[in-house]
């Protein structure tokens, strides 16, 4: 299979693959994921320590954005179950999925500080170097240029609707975010500093609604947009049931893609053969021609048995929760893998208390990771406007 290597960071990625290509049975599942450019707490790196990803979840269940490489420029018009959504892009064309990763990144912030009881605003300062950090993409010229590029794409990208946000109904037209403000050094050919963006109401009252979810912080890690696109509808409609099922036709309406049907079945059946989803394992039924999500930690609660037929218990929600609070803004579910693991390796000692062996596992990978991204900042503070 010819695989798309560029950077998610680009628009130019397409959401096709050379499917006639896919011959290898070999290649690994972190092969289909775009490497991680940032090493330890970078990932985290923003205005609010440890923002955790989090997206609007009715961006999740309507396609904003587009999924090609080629400005679109045409009006969109969807309708499901009673809602209906038109899409009127600019001459620059529609927003991108690459995009909103813009929008990610602001949602993450603000939801961070409602969560420490902080006031917040619909206006709201980046700085480039720590979105860039944030979204796993690149820092040279070319990836600055693109974040004023997607910023023009979101102002001009307007949506008229009738979907609900809290609880009120809109029917008029918006745009994702009403206004910006770019500042360069040494004018148009400098850095890039910092920019400022003020959402729009429709963005700002979902996110004062709480009408979010948490994202996995390898969504920045898909390759293609029809990835990102099916992972954000299995976490608005998988959510924490133990698995979900939808027809290859709906999955199409609800994705946005303008694939043919022949073409996208081929992707998805790629997508299943690799299964390199992060939180659902995906299969394809060929024969009823649907696809069903399951949810990796349940798979793994189920399917977890050492050789020698010994292993840990299953821990409690209590335990899950409290875990949390030790380590905000870390995938518990993979830290729980990492210490199973970490006990199969070490010899399977025997373990008196697991729930309370877990925490203390958790409270020292926190450490850790708490001591690395103090030292990555002290190194590169000059990167930093902290007057911004």
């Amino acid at each position: 299979m010819s695989i798309n290597t560029k950077n998610a960071a680009d628009p130019s990625v397409t959401e096709t693959t050379n499917e006639d290509d896919d011959t290898s049975d070999h290649v690994s599942v972190d092969s289909q994921l775009l490497p991680v450019r940032h090493s330890g707490g970078d990932l985290f790196i923003c205005d609010v320590a440890d923002a955790v990803l989090k997206d609007l979840i009715p961006q999740m269940e309507h396609p904003f954005y587009s999924l090609s490489k080629k400005p679109e420029t045409s009006i969109r018009k969807y309708e499901h179950n009673g809602n209906w959504i038109q899409i009127t892009p600019s001459v620059k064309g529609l927003a991108t999925i690459y995009d909103k990763d813009i929008l990610i990144y602001c949602i993450s912030q603000l939801m961070e500080k409602l969560k420490r009881n902080e006031r917040v605003s619909q206006r709201i300062r980046i700085t480039a170097y720590d979105l860039l950090i944030f979204t796993n993409r690149g820092s040279s010229g070319r990836d600055y240029d693109a974040l004023c590029e997607a910023i023009d794409r979101l102002s001009g990208t307007r949506i008229t609707t009738n979907i609900q946000t809290g609880d009120e109904e809109q029917r008029d037209s918006f745009a994702l975010i009403d206004s910006s403000s770019i500042r360069r050094k040494n004018g148009l050919d400098g850095r890039l500093l910092w920019m400022e963006i003020k959402l729009s109401d429709w963005v700002f009252n979902a996110i004062r609604s709480q009408e979010v979810l948490t994202l996995h912080p390898d969504y920045f890690r898909l390759r293609k947009p029809l990835e990102r696109r099916i992972y954000e509808l299995a976490r608005k409609h998988c959510g924490k049931q133990p698995s979900w099922q939808i027809s290859l036709g709906t999955l199409l309406k609800k994705s946005g893609s303008q694939s043919p049907e022949k073409r996208f079945r081929q992707m998805v059946k790629h997508l299943a053969r690799y299964d390199h989803l992060p939180d659902y394992h995906v299969t394809f039924d060929e024969d009823a021609d649907k696809i069903n999500f399951f949810r990796r930690d349940e798979s793994k609660k189920h399917t977890y048995q050492p050789s020698n037929e010994e292993k840990l218990p299953q821990l409690s929600s209590r335990t899950l929760e409290e875990a949390r609070e030790i380590a905000p803004g870390y995938d518990i579910y993979s830290i729980e893998q990492d210490w199973r693991h970490y006990w199969e390796q070490s010899g399977k000692q025997p373990i008196r208390d697991p729930d309370k062996a877990f925490l203390g596992f958790c409270r020292s990978r926190y450490k850790q990771h708490q001591a690395s991204r103090a030292g990555a900042k002290k190194g590169e503070a000059s990167l930093f406007d902290q007057g911004a």
